[in-house]
């Protein structure tokens, strides 16, 4: 008998090593292929789906345009040329049908009950309130986080005041969430009861948001009240 016939063959170290080389390499070309071949159409719907949302928080609205705000204080529309500042914030201008400036967007986001929560909210700088917001994305508990869309005395928060102090370099005054029943003050957002902790985070993605964006746009409105 051939007791070498009979023992158990084993693949060299070597020969995995390779074959399990050539299996990532052809995992990662897959992995990449994919990514690039939606990563236009990814980019395309995050697009239109905050453009929905700028319509949406800004009715009036009825053509918008993208910004960048640089720590500085300038504003630069964006595809115009030039390279955005380290630290730039992105918002748009929404205009009516005359070309006249109708209102700001921008975004804004806090940690949640699940996640974090990205809304989409309305500042007017005319009358100096956010007028209303709109949820970008959330995946809070249904039927209790989603409240916030739906609950009419939380919606009655809005417009919020949103006034800058005498400096121009801060809020007049911290936008924050109060337990439900013990708002006084117009920049108080009366939580929802039961939902306490969605209703706090879009009180502060608001607050967090306006506190950078606003003393950076407030020296150029002048600049924004036309469509260019």
């Amino acid at each position: 008998m051939n007791v070498e016939a009979l023992a158990p063959q084993t693949t060299p170290t070597v020969a995995m090593i390779r074959t399990l080389g050539l299996l990532s390499a052809i995992c990662g070309l897959i992995i990449v292929a994919s990514y690039q071949g939606t990563y236009a159409a990814v980019q395309e719907n995050k697009r239109i789906a905050i453009e929905r949302a700028v319509f949406k928080v800004i009715p009036t609205a009825k053509s918008i345009e993208e910004y960048l705000a640089s720590p500085e204080g300038g504003v630069t529309k964006v595809g115009a040329g030039g390279t955005a500042s380290p630290g730039a914030v992105k918002f748009y201008a929404g205009y009516d049908a005359t070309g006249k400036l109708a209102g700001i967007a921008a975004e804004g986001v806090a940690k949640g009950y699940a996640d974090n929560v990205r809304i989409l909210f309305a500042y007017d700088p005319v009358a100096g309130t956010v007028a209303s917001f709109s949820v970008v994305a959330s995946r809070e508990t249904p039927g209790i986080g989603d409240k916030i869309l739906v609950n009419k005395d939380f919606l009655a928060n809005f417009p919020l005041e949103a006034k800058l102090s005498a400096d121009l370099k801060t809020l007049a005054h911290e936008i924050r969430t109060v337990k439900h029943g013990s708002k006084v003050n117009p920049w108080e957002v009366d939580a929802i009861s039961g939902a306490t902790i969605t209703s706090r985070a879009v009180g502060k993605a608001i607050n967090d948001a306006a506190q950078v964006l606003l003393p950076r746009i407030s020296p150029q409105l002048d600049k924004l009240k036309e469509k260019s």
